[in-house]
């Protein structure tokens, strides 16, 4: 035992004088590459570069397509919040009297930069026998811009146009097309809240005129909303107050935070909602799909990975004779053992290698990849009238890269186990009877 143990010291003190490195990495790398040419050896390095490109290929598709949905994510969140503010403040009374008082408390938080009241309601619009249903805002044109995006997407007339006590209205594209209006036509506006009349309960009814059109890219808001004078929407409503105020602020990712502060300054009496719990249900769905998707392509890994396991079991099987040799001269199963496990591990963390940089270089460019391809097969990826996008949009995330990259060396590590094992356990005489 001591002379094997001494033989094992004097091989590794000699291979690490002579190529500064221990010699179970001298042979993991020898093996992981072509050793010699002949017919064997050169299909064992054939398998495993298709084991390098199954693990490339499977990171780098992983990371284009959550770029991707990223991008498609981003790109719809902007579009809402062309539309809404980041945090809304609402009274549980139903109207805030002392909205001018809750703006000066907001903007007091360093993470608030804009505020403006608005009123907010159900309602019908009527014209020529067609009814269509919509959330009708109150604002004021002078200070909605400071809140939201909403005057920059006004296609046809002007957000200026909306003044107090002329009664005039601004509509999203697709509602205002469903109706069939343009700019300057009547339009009749049904609240639920009824009056009282000689002939019964009837809904409260308003003439408005139409003196703009908005398209947001989201179809939600462009089917459905309607924003008035915030006045015009009080005497709708008969309120005497706003129903509340709207706060922009410096990081919208923040809102969550910001709005657990604000609540807590502003007192249980006000309601506070960020963005993201307006839309609860979207970015619930947008997540969950995340979350599933990832589970998807990480399959794609475990399948390319599979094929490591083959290539490091062909190659324990092919090398028998040269670890019984290793084992004969003083090599111990653990040494053996490191050395199939290094020969997995530069696989899989070459394969990983490779696939971080082809995925990142194509996240990074797929504004320029995509038209391309477009041109070679001449058809549009995405068209602009049904998706409200023309170009396929890509946001990478480093943090997303991290986890793919260290999922994909994760399991290729965990790959080598077995066959590692079953070469620790090759017995020297056993392998060298027939050589």
């Amino acid at each position: 035992m001591a002379n094997c143990a001494l033989t094992e010291k004097t091989l590794s003190e000699l291979m690490s004088i002579t190529h500064k490195l221990p010699y179970e990495w001298l042979i993991g790398l020898r093996y992981t590459r072509a050793g010699r040419r002949n017919g064997r050896n050169s299909f064992l390095s054939f398998i495993s570069l298709i084991s390098v490109s199954g693990i490339a290929l499977g990171v780098a598709a992983i990371i284009v397509v959550l770029s991707v949905m990223n991008g498609f994510r981003k790109e719809v969140t902007d579009r809402m919040l062309s539309v809404l503010a980041h945090i809304e403040v609402l009274d549980t009374r139903g109207a805030m009297p002392d909205w001018r008082d809750t703006v000066a408390l907001s903007l007091k938080n360093p993470a608030v930069k804009a505020a403006a009241p608005f009123v907010q309601t159900q309602g019908m619009l009527l014209r020529d026998g067609v009814m269509r249903p919509a959330v009708i805002r109150g604002v004021l044109p002078a200070e909605e811009p400071k809140v939201s995006d909403v005057a920059r997407t006004v296609k046809q007339g002007s957000m200026e146009a909306l003044r107090a006590g002329e009664f005039n209205i601004v509509l999203g594209y697709s509602l205002a097309r469903s109706l069939g209006l343009n700019v300057g036509d009547k339009v009749t506006m049904a609240l639920a809240q009824a009056q009282v009349t000689p002939a019964g309960m009837v809904p409260r009814m308003r003439t408005f005129t139409l003196v703009g059109i908005f398209e947001s890219g989201h179809f939600e808001f462009d089917n459905g909303m309607a924003l008035v004078h915030m006045e015009d929407a009080q005497r709708m409503e008969r309120l005497e107050a706003p129903s509340g105020v709207r706060l922009r602020i410096t990081d919208m990712h923040r809102a969550i935070e910001v709005g657990d502060q604000l609540q807590a300054s502003l007192g249980p009496q006000r309601i506070v909602r960020d963005w993201s719990k307006q839309n609860k249900t979207w970015f619930s769905a947008v997540q969950t799909e995340k979350k599933v998707m990832l589970i998807a392509m990480t399959l794609i890994i475990t399948v390319a990975v599979f094929n490591l396991v083959s290539t490091l079991v062909m190659t324990v099987t092919d090398k028998q004779s040269d670890i019984a040799i290793l084992r004969t001269i003083g090599a111990s199963p653990h040494s053996i053992l490191k050395i199939f496990m290094i020969q997995g591990a530069l696989i899989g963390a070459i394969g990983t290698l490779i696939g971080v940089l082809l995925g990142v270089t194509v996240a990074l460019n797929i504004d320029v990849i995509v038209p391309f391809f477009e041109r070679l097969a001449g058809q549009q990826v995405l068209s602009s009238d049904i998706y409200q996008i023309s170009a396929l949009p890509s946001e990478l995330r480093w943090s997303d890269v991290a986890g793919v990259g260290g999922i994909a060396v994760l399991l290729s590590f965990l790959a080598t186990i077995y066959p590692s094992f079953a070469a620790s356990r090759v017995k020297p005489a056993e392998a060298l009877r027939y050589e």
